[in-house]
C-alpha cells in the first residue's frame, strides 16, 4: 500500500488547485471566443443582407421610396459608407445604441441627415468598423449612398479632441459630413478622446444606374471578387 507522506499533501492539492484553475481560464476562454465568432458572423450576415437590399432597390427602374423622409426609429436602414482609399465599406444605421453600433455605422440622432443642409455626423466603435479612420488623410474621398440618391464628401481635416466636447455636433451652414470614433485606437478599457474626420459634400450628384454600379462593386470587395480601384 502506498503512503503519502503529510509533506506531499499540501504540494498534491495545490497541484489539483492549479489543474482545475487552468482548466476554468481554458473554459471561459472557448467561450469568449464562441461569443465573439457568433457576433462576427451575425454582423457580417446583417451587412451583407442590407447590401444587397440596398443594391437590389438602386437596380429597380421605379423610383426608390424617400425613406429618410418620413420619420425614423433606432435601427433603421439610413444608407451606406463607402471609402474606397480604405477600402471602408458599411450600413449605416439610425442611432448610436449598442445594437446599431455593433451592426453597423450609427447615425447620431438630432444630427442632419444625408442630402439635407447640414452636419451629417456618423459614428462607429474604433475596432470594427472605423478602425480604418487612423489612415485617413485631407483630401480623401466619402462616399455615402441612400435610397434616394449618393453623395460625395471630401475630407478637410482630422483631430483628437475630450470625449466631452459636443462642438464637432453642431449644426453648419453647409453640408458636412463629421465621422466620430473612440481614440486611441488601441487603448484597452473606456478611451478618454474621439478621433474626429471632417469632410464637405462636393456638388455632384450620380444616377441610380451609378449607385447601383458603385454599391455592387463594393459587395465585390467585401466578397473577395475583385480588389476596388480609386476614382
Amino acid at each position: 500500500m502506498k503512503i503519502i507522506s503529510l509533506r506531499s499533501l499540501p504540494r498534491a492539492r495545490t497541484k489539483a488547485l492549479s489543474w482545475w484553475i487552468e482548466r476554468g481560464f481554458l473554459t471561459v476562454g472557448l467561450v469568449a471566443l464562441g461569443l465573439w465568432c457568433a457576433v462576427s458572423l451575425n454582423t457580417y450576415v446583417f451587412q451583407q443582407r442590407e447590401r444587397a437590399n440596398l443594391a437590389q432597390v438602386l437596380s429597380s427602374s421605379h423610383k426608390p421610396p424617400e425613406k429618410l423622409r418620413s420619420p425614423i426609429k433606432d435601427g433603421d436602414f439610413i444608407g451606406e459608407i463607402d471609402i474606397p482609399k480604405l477600402d471602408l465599406s458599411a450600413i449605416i444605421l439610425e442611432g448610436s445604441d449598442e445594437r446599431s453600433l455593433r451592426l453597423g455605422v450609427g447615425h447620431i440622432q438630432g444630427t442632419a441627415l444625408p442630402g439635407d443642409l447640414g452636419n451629417v455626423s456618423l459614428a462607429a466603435h474604433r475596432d470594427t468598423f472605423f478602425r480604418p479612420l487612423r489612415k485617413i488623410r485631407k483630401n480623401d474621398e466619402i462616399h455615402l449612398i441612400t435610397f434616394d440618391n449618393s453623395y460625395r464628401y471630401r475630407v478637410d481635416w482630422a483631430r483628437v479632441v475630450r470625449s466631452n466636447n459636443v462642438n464637432v455636433l453642431k449644426p453648419s451652414q453647409e453640408p458636412t459630413l463629421t465621422l466620430i470614433t473612440c481614440f486611441p485606437f488601441y487603448f484597452v478599457g473606456s478611451a478618454p478622446e474621439r478621433f474626429v474626420v471632417r469632410a464637405h459634400k462636393e456638388p455632384m450628384q450620380e444616377t441610380h444606374e451609378d449607385q447601383h454600379s458603385q454599391v455592387a462593386l463594393s459587395g465585390a470587395v467585401k466578397s473577395g471578387a475583385l480588389r476596388r480601384s480609386q476614382d
